[in-house]
Protein backbone atom coordinates (compact mmCIF):
# COMPACT_ATOMS: atom_id res chain seq x y z
CA UNK A 1 0.00 0.00 0.00
CA UNK A 2 2.98 2.32 0.88
CA UNK A 3 4.27 2.14 -2.66
CA UNK A 4 1.08 2.28 -4.17
CA UNK A 5 0.58 5.51 -2.69
CA UNK A 6 4.10 6.62 -3.75
CA UNK A 7 3.54 5.92 -7.10
CA UNK A 8 -0.11 7.82 -7.25
CA UNK A 9 -0.72 11.25 -9.51
CA UNK A 10 -0.12 14.33 -6.69
CA UNK A 11 -1.86 17.50 -7.29
CA UNK A 12 -0.36 20.18 -9.35
CA UNK A 13 1.21 22.68 -6.73
CA UNK A 14 -1.56 25.30 -6.14
CA UNK A 15 0.26 28.75 -6.30
CA UNK A 16 -2.13 31.33 -6.64
CA UNK A 17 -1.89 32.93 -3.33
CA UNK A 18 -3.44 36.36 -2.67
CA UNK A 19 -0.11 38.34 -2.72
CA UNK A 20 -0.19 37.38 -6.44
CA UNK A 21 -4.07 37.41 -7.66
CA UNK A 22 -5.33 41.58 -6.89
CA UNK A 23 -8.58 41.96 -5.98
CA UNK A 24 -9.46 44.66 -8.18
CA UNK A 25 -7.35 46.96 -10.97
CA UNK A 26 -6.07 50.08 -9.88
CA UNK A 27 -7.14 51.77 -13.12
CA UNK A 28 -10.82 51.82 -12.87
CA UNK A 29 -13.51 54.15 -14.31
CA UNK A 30 -17.48 54.37 -13.60
CA UNK A 31 -18.98 51.15 -13.05
CA UNK A 32 -20.89 49.27 -15.16
CA UNK A 33 -21.75 45.65 -16.80
CA UNK A 34 -18.99 43.79 -17.01
CA UNK A 35 -18.46 42.83 -21.02
CA UNK A 36 -14.94 41.06 -22.10
CA UNK A 37 -13.85 41.13 -25.54
CA UNK A 38 -15.45 39.24 -28.16
CA UNK A 39 -13.22 36.89 -30.14
CA UNK A 40 -13.72 39.23 -33.21
CA UNK A 41 -12.50 42.24 -31.21
CA UNK A 42 -10.70 43.97 -34.28
CA UNK A 43 -14.42 44.60 -35.94
CA UNK A 44 -15.12 46.96 -33.23
CA UNK A 45 -12.57 49.58 -34.79
CA UNK A 46 -15.42 49.48 -38.04
CA UNK A 47 -12.81 49.25 -41.15
CA UNK A 48 -13.43 46.71 -43.20
CA UNK A 49 -10.06 46.46 -44.66
CA UNK A 50 -8.16 46.15 -41.10
CA UNK A 51 -10.75 43.03 -40.95
CA UNK A 52 -9.53 42.07 -44.41
CA UNK A 53 -5.81 42.22 -42.97
CA UNK A 54 -6.36 39.93 -39.97
CA UNK A 55 -8.50 37.18 -41.85
CA UNK A 56 -5.48 37.08 -44.03
CA UNK A 57 -2.96 37.50 -41.48
CA UNK A 58 -5.03 34.48 -40.14
CA UNK A 59 -4.97 32.62 -42.50
CA UNK A 60 -1.39 33.06 -44.11
CA UNK A 61 1.22 34.21 -41.67
CA UNK A 62 4.41 31.95 -41.46
CA UNK A 63 4.47 32.31 -37.64
CA UNK A 64 1.02 30.91 -37.19
CA UNK A 65 1.65 27.96 -39.46
CA UNK A 66 4.74 26.87 -37.44
CA UNK A 67 2.85 27.72 -33.85
CA UNK A 68 -0.16 25.16 -35.77
CA UNK A 69 2.97 22.27 -36.60
CA UNK A 70 3.62 22.19 -33.06
CA UNK A 71 0.75 21.44 -32.04
CA UNK A 72 0.76 18.46 -34.27
CA UNK A 73 4.04 17.59 -32.93
CA UNK A 74 2.73 17.66 -29.35
CA UNK A 75 -0.34 15.30 -30.80
CA UNK A 76 2.11 13.01 -31.69
CA UNK A 77 3.72 12.81 -28.57
CA UNK A 78 0.44 12.19 -26.95
CA UNK A 79 -0.17 9.52 -29.13
CA UNK A 80 3.40 7.73 -28.34
CA UNK A 81 3.15 8.37 -24.74
CA UNK A 82 -0.35 6.54 -24.88
CA UNK A 83 0.95 3.65 -26.57
CA UNK A 84 2.45 2.57 -23.50
CA UNK A 85 -0.52 1.78 -21.83
CA UNK A 86 -1.57 -0.82 -24.42
CA UNK A 87 0.02 -4.39 -25.23
CA UNK A 88 2.50 -4.51 -27.99
CA UNK A 89 1.74 -7.07 -30.75
CA UNK A 90 4.30 -8.95 -33.07
CA UNK A 91 3.76 -11.65 -35.86
CA UNK A 92 7.02 -13.11 -37.12
CA UNK A 93 7.54 -15.22 -40.48
CA UNK A 94 10.65 -17.30 -40.71
CA UNK A 95 12.38 -19.07 -43.53
CA UNK A 96 15.99 -20.29 -43.01
CA UNK A 97 18.45 -22.44 -44.98
CA UNK A 98 21.52 -23.64 -43.37
CA UNK A 99 24.51 -26.22 -43.99
CA UNK A 100 26.38 -28.09 -41.37
CA UNK A 101 29.41 -29.73 -42.24
CA UNK A 102 29.98 -33.30 -40.78
CA UNK A 103 32.75 -35.47 -41.65
CA UNK A 104 30.84 -38.75 -40.75
CA UNK A 105 27.94 -37.85 -42.93
CA UNK A 106 28.40 -38.86 -46.34
CA UNK A 107 29.25 -35.79 -48.84
CA UNK A 108 30.25 -34.30 -45.57
CA UNK A 109 27.92 -31.79 -45.10
CA UNK A 110 23.68 -31.60 -43.91
CA UNK A 111 21.98 -29.51 -45.74
CA UNK A 112 18.73 -28.01 -44.07
CA UNK A 113 15.30 -25.89 -43.45
CA UNK A 114 13.44 -24.32 -41.02
CA UNK A 115 10.17 -22.43 -41.06
CA UNK A 116 8.22 -20.62 -38.32
CA UNK A 117 5.21 -18.63 -37.66
CA UNK A 118 5.18 -16.58 -34.47
CA UNK A 119 2.89 -14.29 -32.90
CA UNK A 120 4.48 -12.16 -29.92
CA UNK A 121 3.09 -10.14 -26.97
CA UNK A 122 4.42 -8.10 -24.59
CA UNK A 123 2.61 -5.52 -21.72
CA UNK A 124 3.94 -3.71 -18.83
CA UNK A 125 2.02 -3.17 -16.44
CA UNK A 126 1.61 -0.14 -15.05
CA UNK A 127 1.50 -0.25 -11.29
CA UNK A 128 2.90 2.90 -10.00
CA UNK A 129 1.44 5.14 -12.63
CA UNK A 130 4.60 5.94 -14.70
CA UNK A 131 3.10 5.30 -18.02
CA UNK A 132 -0.21 7.49 -16.88
CA UNK A 133 2.29 10.32 -15.81
CA UNK A 134 4.14 10.74 -18.67
CA UNK A 135 0.40 10.71 -20.94
CA UNK A 136 -0.10 12.90 -18.80
CA UNK A 137 2.79 15.51 -18.99
CA UNK A 138 2.10 14.99 -22.90
CA UNK A 139 -1.20 16.18 -22.51
CA UNK A 140 -0.35 18.94 -20.89
CA UNK A 141 2.29 19.83 -23.24
CA UNK A 142 -0.37 19.48 -25.81
CA UNK A 143 -2.45 21.97 -23.98
CA UNK A 144 0.02 24.36 -23.88
CA UNK A 145 1.10 24.35 -27.43
CA UNK A 146 -2.07 24.90 -28.23
CA UNK A 147 -2.65 28.13 -26.00
CA UNK A 148 0.78 29.04 -27.43
CA UNK A 149 -0.46 29.19 -30.65
CA UNK A 150 -3.68 31.01 -29.63
CA UNK A 151 -1.16 33.30 -28.14
CA UNK A 152 0.72 33.63 -31.75
CA UNK A 153 -2.56 34.27 -32.70
CA UNK A 154 -3.71 37.12 -30.44
CA UNK A 155 -0.40 39.27 -31.00
CA UNK A 156 -0.30 38.80 -34.69
CA UNK A 157 -4.18 40.38 -34.85
CA UNK A 158 -2.63 43.04 -32.59
CA UNK A 159 0.51 43.51 -35.03
CA UNK A 160 -1.39 43.81 -38.03
CA UNK A 161 -3.61 46.58 -36.47
CA UNK A 162 -1.34 48.18 -34.70
CA UNK A 163 0.90 48.23 -38.15
CA UNK A 164 -2.14 49.08 -40.30
CA UNK A 165 -2.46 52.27 -37.91
CA UNK A 166 0.73 53.21 -38.41
CA UNK A 167 0.71 53.38 -42.03
CA UNK A 168 -2.77 55.33 -41.71
CA UNK A 169 -1.18 58.05 -38.94
CA UNK A 170 2.07 58.22 -40.89
CA UNK A 171 -0.15 59.68 -43.79
CA UNK A 172 -1.80 61.85 -41.87
CA UNK A 173 1.61 63.20 -41.31
CA UNK A 174 2.50 63.27 -44.46
CA UNK A 175 -0.50 65.35 -45.30
CA UNK A 176 0.18 67.54 -42.60
CA UNK A 177 3.49 68.58 -44.31
CA UNK A 178 2.44 68.69 -47.38
CA UNK A 179 -0.30 71.34 -46.39
CA UNK A 180 2.12 73.24 -44.44
CA UNK A 181 4.60 73.34 -47.28
CA UNK A 182 1.94 75.05 -49.33
CA UNK A 183 1.09 77.74 -46.71
CA UNK A 184 4.76 78.44 -46.45
CA UNK A 185 5.06 78.96 -50.18
CA UNK A 186 1.34 81.14 -49.83
CA UNK A 187 3.50 83.20 -47.30
CA UNK A 188 6.73 83.14 -49.73
CA UNK A 189 4.91 84.13 -52.41
CA UNK A 190 3.96 87.34 -50.52
CA UNK A 191 7.55 87.97 -49.41
CA UNK A 192 8.65 88.03 -53.05
CA UNK A 193 6.26 90.68 -54.00
CA UNK A 194 7.14 92.59 -51.16
CA UNK A 195 10.97 92.42 -51.68
CA UNK A 196 10.45 93.42 -55.46
CA UNK A 197 8.28 96.80 -54.42
CA UNK A 198 11.59 96.75 -51.64
CA UNK A 199 8.84 96.54 -48.65
CA UNK A 200 10.89 93.42 -47.42
CA UNK A 201 14.03 92.67 -47.65
CA UNK A 202 15.76 89.24 -48.78
CA UNK A 203 16.43 88.03 -44.68
CA UNK A 204 12.36 87.38 -44.94
CA UNK A 205 12.65 85.89 -47.98
CA UNK A 206 15.99 83.65 -46.97
CA UNK A 207 14.49 82.79 -43.63
CA UNK A 208 11.26 81.76 -45.23
CA UNK A 209 12.61 79.78 -47.72
CA UNK A 210 14.43 78.18 -45.03
CA UNK A 211 11.51 77.06 -43.10
CA UNK A 212 10.29 75.53 -46.41
CA UNK A 213 13.33 73.54 -46.80
CA UNK A 214 13.55 72.19 -43.29
CA UNK A 215 9.90 70.31 -43.64
CA UNK A 216 10.30 69.23 -46.76
CA UNK A 217 13.63 67.70 -45.51
CA UNK A 218 11.00 65.81 -43.16
CA UNK A 219 8.90 64.57 -45.67
CA UNK A 220 11.38 61.76 -47.47
CA UNK A 221 11.92 60.46 -43.26
CA UNK A 222 7.82 60.04 -42.95
CA UNK A 223 7.44 58.49 -46.51
CA UNK A 224 10.32 56.09 -45.47
CA UNK A 225 8.55 55.22 -42.03
CA UNK A 226 5.18 54.67 -44.61
CA UNK A 227 7.21 52.22 -46.43
CA UNK A 228 8.33 50.46 -43.91
CA UNK A 229 5.36 49.85 -41.67
CA UNK A 230 3.72 48.80 -45.55
CA UNK A 231 6.36 46.09 -45.88
CA UNK A 232 5.86 44.93 -42.27
CA UNK A 233 2.45 45.10 -42.32
CA UNK A 234 2.68 42.64 -46.08
CA UNK A 235 5.03 40.22 -44.08
CA UNK A 236 2.19 40.00 -41.39
CA UNK A 237 -0.37 38.83 -43.74
CA UNK A 238 2.35 36.20 -45.43
CA UNK A 239 2.87 37.91 -48.90
CA UNK A 240 5.57 39.67 -50.77
CA UNK A 241 5.43 43.56 -50.34
CA UNK A 242 5.75 43.95 -53.87
CA UNK A 243 2.50 45.78 -55.50
CA UNK A 244 0.68 45.27 -51.61
CA UNK A 245 -1.40 48.44 -51.16
CA UNK A 246 -3.56 50.02 -48.29
CA UNK A 247 -6.82 52.37 -49.63
CA UNK A 248 -7.82 53.66 -46.56
CA UNK A 249 -5.84 57.46 -46.85
CA UNK A 250 -5.96 58.11 -43.25
CA UNK A 251 -7.67 57.13 -39.75
CA UNK A 252 -10.35 59.55 -39.21
CA UNK A 253 -12.87 57.23 -40.40
CA UNK A 254 -11.46 54.64 -37.42
CA UNK A 255 -14.09 54.50 -34.67
CA UNK A 256 -13.25 54.84 -30.82
CA UNK A 257 -14.72 51.17 -29.01
CA UNK A 258 -15.68 50.78 -25.64
CA UNK A 259 -14.12 48.37 -23.83
CA UNK A 260 -15.29 47.15 -20.26
CA UNK A 261 -12.73 45.38 -18.17
CA UNK A 262 -14.15 42.79 -15.43
CA UNK A 263 -12.82 41.58 -12.51
CA UNK A 264 -9.08 40.22 -11.58
CA UNK A 265 -9.46 36.60 -10.86
CA UNK A 266 -11.65 36.00 -14.66
CA UNK A 267 -8.71 37.80 -16.31
CA UNK A 268 -6.80 34.80 -15.59
CA UNK A 269 -9.01 32.70 -17.88
CA UNK A 270 -8.63 34.79 -20.76
CA UNK A 271 -5.13 35.19 -21.15
CA UNK A 272 -3.73 32.39 -23.43
CA UNK A 273 -0.23 33.28 -22.29
CA UNK A 274 -0.87 32.55 -18.69
CA UNK A 275 -2.98 29.02 -19.59
CA UNK A 276 -0.08 28.30 -21.74
CA UNK A 277 2.32 28.73 -17.98
CA UNK A 278 -0.28 26.82 -16.25
CA UNK A 279 -0.03 23.81 -18.90
CA UNK A 280 4.01 24.19 -18.73
CA UNK A 281 3.76 23.58 -15.12
CA UNK A 282 1.35 21.08 -14.73
CA UNK A 283 3.31 19.14 -17.24
CA UNK A 284 6.51 18.90 -15.34
CA UNK A 285 4.73 17.83 -12.24
CA UNK A 286 3.69 14.82 -14.35
CA UNK A 287 7.01 14.54 -15.21
CA UNK A 288 8.02 14.70 -11.47
CA UNK A 289 5.63 11.85 -10.82
CA UNK A 290 6.84 9.85 -13.61
CA UNK A 291 10.57 10.55 -12.05
CA UNK A 292 9.69 9.24 -8.64
CA UNK A 293 7.56 6.44 -10.33
CA UNK A 294 11.03 5.53 -11.67
CA UNK A 295 12.63 4.43 -8.25
CA UNK A 296 9.68 1.59 -7.86
CA UNK A 297 10.05 -2.01 -9.60
CA UNK A 298 8.35 -2.16 -13.08
CA UNK A 299 6.53 -5.93 -13.74
CA UNK A 300 6.07 -7.05 -17.59
CA UNK A 301 3.87 -9.94 -19.09
CA UNK A 302 5.11 -11.91 -22.71
CA UNK A 303 3.86 -14.34 -24.28
CA UNK A 304 4.73 -16.07 -27.53
CA UNK A 305 3.24 -18.28 -29.53
CA UNK A 306 3.24 -20.09 -33.39
CA UNK A 307 4.62 -22.72 -35.30
CA UNK A 308 8.13 -24.38 -36.01
CA UNK A 309 8.84 -26.94 -38.67
CA UNK A 310 11.91 -28.10 -40.73
CA UNK A 311 8.99 -28.38 -43.50
CA UNK A 312 6.93 -26.30 -44.48
CA UNK A 313 4.20 -28.51 -45.68
CA UNK A 314 4.17 -30.05 -42.14
CA UNK A 315 4.33 -25.82 -40.51
CA UNK A 316 1.01 -25.98 -39.60
CA UNK A 317 0.18 -29.19 -38.23
CA UNK A 318 -0.58 -30.23 -34.38
CA UNK A 319 3.55 -30.90 -33.29
CA UNK A 320 4.88 -28.12 -34.69
CA UNK A 321 3.12 -26.09 -32.09
CA UNK A 322 5.40 -24.15 -29.89
CA UNK A 323 4.33 -21.62 -27.11
CA UNK A 324 5.55 -19.80 -23.94
CA UNK A 325 4.37 -17.21 -21.61
CA UNK A 326 5.74 -15.77 -18.43
CA UNK A 327 6.51 -12.85 -16.03
CA UNK A 328 9.26 -10.50 -15.11
CA UNK A 329 10.18 -8.07 -11.86
CA UNK A 330 12.90 -5.44 -13.06
CA UNK A 331 14.41 -3.37 -10.26
CA UNK A 332 16.98 -1.31 -10.73
CA UNK A 333 20.16 -2.01 -8.41
CA UNK A 334 22.41 0.74 -9.30
CA UNK A 335 22.51 2.80 -11.90
CA UNK A 336 25.24 5.64 -10.77
CA UNK A 337 22.87 7.95 -10.12
CA UNK A 338 20.72 8.81 -12.77
CA UNK A 339 17.30 8.30 -11.50
CA UNK A 340 17.98 10.50 -8.59
CA UNK A 341 19.14 12.81 -11.13
CA UNK A 342 16.22 12.70 -13.05
CA UNK A 343 14.22 13.24 -9.95
CA UNK A 344 16.33 16.05 -9.09
CA UNK A 345 15.55 17.71 -12.29
CA UNK A 346 12.36 17.19 -13.09
CA UNK A 347 11.64 19.01 -9.35
CA UNK A 348 13.93 21.99 -10.32
CA UNK A 349 12.06 22.42 -13.59
CA UNK A 350 8.92 22.35 -11.51
CA UNK A 351 10.08 25.06 -8.91
CA UNK A 352 11.50 27.13 -12.02
CA UNK A 353 7.54 26.85 -13.61
CA UNK A 354 6.01 27.64 -10.54
CA UNK A 355 7.91 31.31 -11.08
CA UNK A 356 7.34 30.78 -14.78
CA UNK A 357 3.60 30.65 -13.76
CA UNK A 358 3.70 33.68 -11.13
CA UNK A 359 5.23 36.06 -13.30
CA UNK A 360 3.20 35.19 -16.32
CA UNK A 361 -0.14 36.02 -13.90
CA UNK A 362 1.68 39.51 -12.76
CA UNK A 363 2.64 40.57 -16.02
CA UNK A 364 -1.15 39.99 -17.39
CA UNK A 365 -2.37 41.75 -14.88
CA UNK A 366 0.14 44.70 -14.82
CA UNK A 367 -0.23 44.44 -19.07
CA UNK A 368 -3.51 45.70 -18.02
CA UNK A 369 -3.07 48.75 -15.85
CA UNK A 370 -0.82 49.56 -18.25
CA UNK A 371 -3.36 49.83 -20.90
CA UNK A 372 -5.68 51.14 -19.06
CA UNK A 373 -3.65 53.74 -18.83
CA UNK A 374 -2.53 54.55 -21.83
CA UNK A 375 -5.81 54.66 -22.33
CA UNK A 376 -6.78 57.41 -20.26
CA UNK A 377 -4.07 59.49 -21.08
CA UNK A 378 -4.06 59.65 -24.16
CA UNK A 379 -7.48 59.99 -24.44
CA UNK A 380 -6.80 63.07 -22.05
CA UNK A 381 -3.72 64.01 -24.29
CA UNK A 382 -5.76 63.97 -27.43
CA UNK A 383 -8.34 66.77 -26.39
CA UNK A 384 -6.11 68.65 -24.64
CA UNK A 385 -3.91 68.50 -28.56
CA UNK A 386 -7.11 69.32 -30.42
CA UNK A 387 -8.24 72.54 -28.64
CA UNK A 388 -4.40 73.49 -29.52
CA UNK A 389 -4.79 72.65 -32.17
CA UNK A 390 -7.59 74.95 -33.18
CA UNK A 391 -6.11 78.16 -31.54
CA UNK A 392 -3.50 77.25 -32.90
CA UNK A 393 -4.47 77.27 -36.87
CA UNK A 394 -6.34 80.64 -35.34
CA UNK A 395 -3.85 82.35 -34.28
CA UNK A 396 -1.87 81.52 -37.76
CA UNK A 397 -4.60 82.98 -39.86
CA UNK A 398 -4.59 85.67 -38.27
CA UNK A 399 -0.72 86.37 -38.45
CA UNK A 400 -1.19 86.16 -42.28
CA UNK A 401 -3.72 88.60 -42.20
CA UNK A 402 -1.65 91.07 -40.07
CA UNK A 403 1.36 90.45 -42.37
CA UNK A 404 -0.62 90.85 -45.63
CA UNK A 405 -1.85 94.02 -43.83
CA UNK A 406 1.88 95.08 -42.66
CA UNK A 407 0.76 95.35 -39.09
CA UNK A 408 2.89 92.35 -37.90
CA UNK A 409 6.46 91.25 -38.27
CA UNK A 410 7.39 87.95 -40.45
CA UNK A 411 8.68 86.26 -36.95
CA UNK A 412 5.32 86.45 -35.72
CA UNK A 413 4.14 84.48 -38.56
CA UNK A 414 7.01 81.98 -38.57
CA UNK A 415 6.16 81.38 -34.97
CA UNK A 416 2.60 80.77 -35.47
CA UNK A 417 3.40 78.59 -38.49
CA UNK A 418 5.94 76.45 -36.31
CA UNK A 419 2.98 75.74 -33.29
CA UNK A 420 0.47 75.25 -35.48
CA UNK A 421 2.73 72.36 -37.74
CA UNK A 422 4.01 70.77 -34.56
CA UNK A 423 0.44 70.53 -32.85
CA UNK A 424 -1.03 69.08 -35.70
CA UNK A 425 1.89 66.51 -35.81
CA UNK A 426 1.75 65.78 -31.89
CA UNK A 427 -2.04 65.48 -32.36
CA UNK A 428 -1.89 62.51 -35.40
CA UNK A 429 0.83 61.12 -33.40
CA UNK A 430 -1.20 60.76 -29.85
CA UNK A 431 -4.17 59.58 -32.01
CA UNK A 432 -1.85 56.56 -32.86
CA UNK A 433 -0.87 56.10 -29.43
CA UNK A 434 -4.28 56.17 -28.61
CA UNK A 435 -5.10 53.25 -31.12
CA UNK A 436 -2.35 51.28 -30.40
CA UNK A 437 -3.72 51.83 -26.50
CA UNK A 438 -6.78 50.01 -27.59
CA UNK A 439 -5.20 47.70 -28.94
CA UNK A 440 -2.95 46.51 -26.02
CA UNK A 441 -5.77 46.52 -23.93
CA UNK A 442 -8.10 44.62 -25.94
CA UNK A 443 -4.46 42.16 -26.28
CA UNK A 444 -4.01 42.42 -22.44
CA UNK A 445 -7.97 41.40 -22.26
CA UNK A 446 -7.25 38.17 -24.03
CA UNK A 447 -8.51 39.28 -27.21
CA UNK A 448 -12.36 37.55 -26.27
CA UNK A 449 -10.44 33.71 -25.78
CA UNK A 450 -11.60 31.63 -22.94
CA UNK A 451 -9.58 28.67 -21.31
CA UNK A 452 -12.30 25.65 -20.67
CA UNK A 453 -12.94 25.15 -16.98
CA UNK A 454 -11.91 21.53 -17.72
CA UNK A 455 -8.45 22.50 -19.10
CA UNK A 456 -7.53 24.52 -15.64
CA UNK A 457 -5.19 23.15 -12.86
CA UNK A 458 -5.21 26.49 -10.91
CA UNK A 459 -7.69 27.55 -8.46
CA UNK A 460 -7.82 31.08 -6.93
CA UNK A 461 -7.03 31.35 -2.98
CA UNK A 462 -10.80 30.85 -1.80
CA UNK A 463 -9.74 33.94 0.78
CA UNK A 464 -10.46 36.15 -2.46
CA UNK A 465 -13.32 38.60 -2.86
CA UNK A 466 -13.13 36.96 -6.29
CA UNK A 467 -17.03 36.50 -6.91
CA UNK A 468 -19.08 38.78 -8.52
CA UNK A 469 -21.75 38.68 -5.42
CA UNK A 470 -18.50 39.84 -2.81
CA UNK A 471 -17.39 42.59 -5.50
CA UNK A 472 -19.23 44.71 -7.34
CA UNK A 473 -16.14 46.91 -8.71
CA UNK A 474 -16.31 46.43 -12.42
CA UNK A 475 -13.33 48.87 -14.54
CA UNK A 476 -14.67 50.14 -17.61
CA UNK A 477 -12.83 52.32 -20.05
CA UNK A 478 -14.15 54.43 -22.87
CA UNK A 479 -11.72 54.78 -25.72
CA UNK A 480 -12.80 58.30 -26.94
Amino acid sequence: MLFFLTGCATQVPQILAPPVVPATFTEIAAQAESAWPEPQWWEAFGSAELSDFVAKAQAENRDLEIAAARVLAAQAQVTIQRSALFPTLSGQAQAQRSRMTNEPVAGGSVIGNTFGLSLGASYEVDIWGLARSNLRSASEALKSSRFARQNVALTLTANVANTYFSVLALRKRIAIANENIAAINDILGIIRLKVETGKSSHLELAQEQAQVEAVEAQLPVLQEQELDARVALAVLLGRPPEGFEIMAPDAESIQSPLVNVGLPSDLLLRRPDVAQAEANLASAHANLDAARAAFLPQFGLTGNGGYASVAIGALLSGPSVAWEYGAELLQTVFDGGRLIGRKRLAEATQKELIASYQSAVLNAYADVESALGQVRNNGNAEEHLGREVRAAREAFEISQLQYRQGTTDLLTVLQAQQTLFFAEDQLAQIKLARMQGAVHLYEALGGGWVELPDERTQTVAQSLPHSRAESGTIAQSTLK
